[in-house]
């Protein structure tokens, strides 16, 4: 005897591409992030060319701009990157063609 499961709600869960649910995560973190001032010699950071010693690096302060922005310190977030506010356009805009494409799938 075997046993049969009803498993349509998990592989539809199962189907969120990976891509989507990390922007999503991505924006909730940065959103509930403190935006506190950081000194270079304090705070930990994923960044390679930081890790090993140099001090110019195209992507840092990204995280801190987007932070920024999501608590509505304009100012500060284009100071501490340029990028930043471009960047959560970009990304929100693929977390909803993600989101839409998805949604469209379920619906078949």
């Amino acid at each position: 005897m075997t046993l049969k499961f009803k498993t349509g709600k998990v592989k539809s869960f199962m189907r969120i591409p990976l891509e989507l649910v990390f922007w999503i995560a991505a924006f909730w973190f940065m959103a509930i992030a403190k935006p506190a001032d950081h000194h270079e010699e304090l705070h930990f950071t994923f960044c390679p060319l930081a890790n090993l010693g140099m001090s110019w690096c195209p992507g840092c302060g990204l995280g801190r701009a987007i932070t920024h922005f999501f608590h509505g310190n304009i100012r500060e977030s284009i100071h501490y990157h340029w990028l930043g506010i471009p960047a959560v356009l970009i990304i929100s805009y693929r977390i909803v063609t993600l989101g839409r494409y998805e949604w469209k799938k379920l619906k078949n």
